[in-house]
């Protein structure tokens, strides 16, 4: 598996979780090492750090949310390549700076369409 100019949409999201249909992710991966940065929807700006082994990617993040609010946990994630081609990713989260944990699902989109939505 390889993140590596990844872009990715929110195909379903947890009752606790902010990210959405508005949000793109977009990832560098260098080795292990992952960079996801992600924006749209409720999500102002926010970042992730984390590693990729086989298919489990592991990973904090921080965000800014449109309402001018910071916060971030951590993430467990197992990364699938789709009968298509395609990657998802199954995250499990849990909050740090407020109550909740859930699922996040992300699809791989083509980068062309991400830009124009």
């Amino acid at each position: 598996m390889n993140l590596d100019r990844v872009v990715m949409c929110v195909s379903s999201t947890a009752e606790q979780g902010v990210v959405g249909a508005g949000t793109r992710l977009r990832f560098t991966q260098k080795g292990s090492r992952v960079i996801g940065r992600y924006s749209g929807g409720a999500i102002s700006r926010g970042c992730l750090v984390g590693t990729l082994s086989g298919s489990e990617l592991v990973f904090r993040y921080a965000q800014v949310e449109a309402s001018g609010e910071i916060h971030g946990g951590r993430s467990v994630c197992e990364v699938e390549r789709r009968a298509d081609r395609r990657l998802r990713i199954v995250e499990h989260f849990a909050w740090s700076t407020r109550p909740g944990s859930g699922t996040n699902v992300f699809e791989e989109i083509d980068p062309l369409r991400a830009e124009t939505q």
